[in-house]
């Protein structure tokens, strides 16, 4: 299993934008962001602290339903 990469709340929401999700809602400090097909996750972008490594594994697998791999794969090529 590659090794997940430490990202940044605000950096994670840009990358959901940038396959396909848009804001739907913000409330405070948490953004909810919705994808065309039915896909719904909420990440909090608290200043600029990373996400925990749970919370991103949880968001990975339950919300976007991707494999650890293929989210590594997205990552790198969006960067």
């Amino acid at each position: 299993m590659p090794p997940l990469p430490v990202i940044s709340g605000k950096s994670f929401v840009q990358f959901l934008q940038s396959v396909g999700f848009i804001i739907i809602r913000i409330n405070g400090s948490h953004f909810r962001l919705k994808h065309q097909d039915g896909r719904i996750t909420t990440v909090p972008v608290h200043k600029n602290q990373d996400l925990p490594k749970g919370l991103l594994r949880k968001i990975i697998r339950e919300d976007l339903k991707l494999d650890l791999e293929e989210f590594v794969n997205l990552w790198k090529n969006s960067k």
